[in-house]
C-alpha cells in the first residue's frame, strides 16, 4: 500500500506544502518555510482545508490525552454549568458575561493603556463561546423562561446582532444595557455603564449612574469605585469639598488600607489640600501615604510627573517645596518630580 496515500491525486505544490503543513501544526516548522506555507494557504483553498483538518485533528488528540480540558470544552458547549442553578443566579450569570463582553468593548475603545482597570479583561471571542454554550445549556435543559429572561433572544446577542453596530463604545454600550435590563442589581455592568456614558460626554447620566452604585451598593469595594468617579467629577467642576467627602468614605470604609487598588485615594487628598492652600494637611497625607505604601514611592513619584497642575500649586506655596523634600525625600530621588518629566 502506498504510505503517501493521503497525497494521490494532490498537485505537486500541493503535496509539498501539506507535508509542510502538517510540521507547522506541531510547531516543527523553521519561519521561512512556515512563511512561505502561510502564503500558499491564502490561495489554495484545498491546502486550507487540510490545514484546518489537520489543526482539529490534533486539537481532538490533545483533548483525549487531557480528560480535564475536555470535560471543560463540554461544560462550555453544553452549558452544564447550569445544572441545578435557580433562576436568580441563572440570570445573574448571564449578565455578567453581557458585562464581561460589554466591558472589553468599552475599554477597547477607551484607550485602556491610559486607564486604571482593577481586574483583568475578558478576551471577547472566548466569553462570546462561553455565553453560547451557557444559554444553550440553560434552554435544553428546559429553562428558557427562567428569570422572566427570553433566553432564545439572548443568544442572538452572541452571534450577529452586535455584528450590525459599529464601533467597540456602542457596542460595550448595548451589552451593558441588556446587563442591566436583565439584572438591574448587577453593580459592575452598572459602574462600567455610567464610565460609557462619561466617555460619551455625558455627566449627568453617569453622575446618575455612579450615585445609585455608592447610595444602595452592597459590595463596598463597588461603593468605593462609584465613589472614586463620583470624586473626580466633582474635582474636575472644581468642588474639591465634594470631591473630598466621597474620598473620605473610602478611607473610613479602609479600602485603601486593605486593597491596594485604591492606594492612590490618599495621594489625591493631598492633591486637594494642595489645590486648596492647605500646606500643612497636604504634607500629613503624602507622608502617611510613603509610610503605608513605602513599595509604592516610585508610583507616587509617577504620580506627581502626570500632576503639573498640582506642582504648580506646590511651588505657588511658599515653603511648600522646600517642606516637601524634607518631609517626603524619597519622592525626589526620582527625576519624575525634580526633573523635567511632565506628560
Amino acid at each position: 500500500m502506498n504510505d503517501k496515500w493521503w497525497m494521490i491525486g494532490v498537485a505537486d505544490v500541493c503535496s509539498h506544502f501539506q507535508v509542510d503543513l502538517s510540521c507547522l501544526v506541531d510547531g516543527e516548522l523553521g519561519e521561512e518555510s512556515a512563511t512561505r506555507a502561510m502564503a500558499h494557504l491564502e490561495v489554495c483553498e484545498a491546502c486550507s482545508e487540510f490545514f484546518e483538518g489537520t489543526r482539529l485533528q490534533v486539537q481532538m488528540h490533545r483533548d483525549v490525552s487531557e480528560p480535564i480540558l475536555l470535560a471543560e470544552r463540554y461544560a462550555v458547549l453544553l452549558g452544564s454549568d447550569a445544572i441545578g442553578t435557580d433562576s436568580d443566579e441563572l440570570v445573574h450569570r448571564l449578565a455578567t458575561i453581557f458585562y464581561q463582553i460589554g466591558k472589553a468593548y468599552v475599554l477597547a475603545e477607551i484607550r485602556p493603556e491610559r486607564t486604571r482597570v482593577f481586574e483583568d479583561v475578558v478576551k471577547v471571542e472566548r466569553a462570546r463561546t462561553h455565553g453560547r454554550g451557557f444559554v444553550d445549556g440553560v434552554v435544553s435543559r428546559g429553562q428558557g423562561d427562567a428569570g422572566g429572561v427570553d433566553w432564545t433572544s439572548a443568544r442572538g446577542m452572541f452571534n450577529g446582532k452586535l455584528s450590525k453596530i459599529e464601533g467597540a463604545l456602542e457596542k460595550g454600550l448595548r451589552l451593558l444595557t441588556d446587563a442591566l435590563e436583565i439584572d438591574p442589581s448587577h453593580e459592575e455592568a452598572r459602574l462600567y455603564f455610567g464610565f460609557a456614558q462619561l466617555h460619551l460626554q455625558k455627566p449627568m447620566r453617569a453622575q446618575r449612574e455612579f450615585n445609585r452604585v455608592f447610595q444602595s451598593a452592597l459590595d463596598e469595594t463597588n461603593r468605593g469605585h462609584a465613589a472614586v468617579q463620583l470624586a473626580l467629577m466633582n474635582a474636575r467642576e472644581g468642588d474639591l469639598k465634594q470631591a473630598m467627602i466621597y474620598l473620605r468614605w473610602v478611607r473610613m470604609a479602609r479600602l485603601d488600607s486593605y486593597d491596594e487598588r485604591f492606594f492612590f485615594v490618599r495621594f489625591n487628598i493631598a492633591m486637594y489640600y494642595a489645590h486648596m492652600e492647605k500646606k500643612d494637611r497636604s504634607l500629613a497625607e503624602f507622608r502617611a501615604l510613603l509610610d503605608r505604601r513605602p513599595e509604592c514611592a516610585g508610583e507616587v513619584a509617577d504620580l506627581f510627573s502626570k500632576s503639573p497642575k498640582l506642582r504648580t500649586a506646590i511651588d505657588s506655596i511658599p515653603g511648600f517645596t522646600h517642606e516637601l523634600l524634607k518631609t517626603c525625600p524619597e519622592l525626589f530621588q526620582s527625576e519624575s518630580v525634580t526633573g523635567g518629566q511632565e506628560q
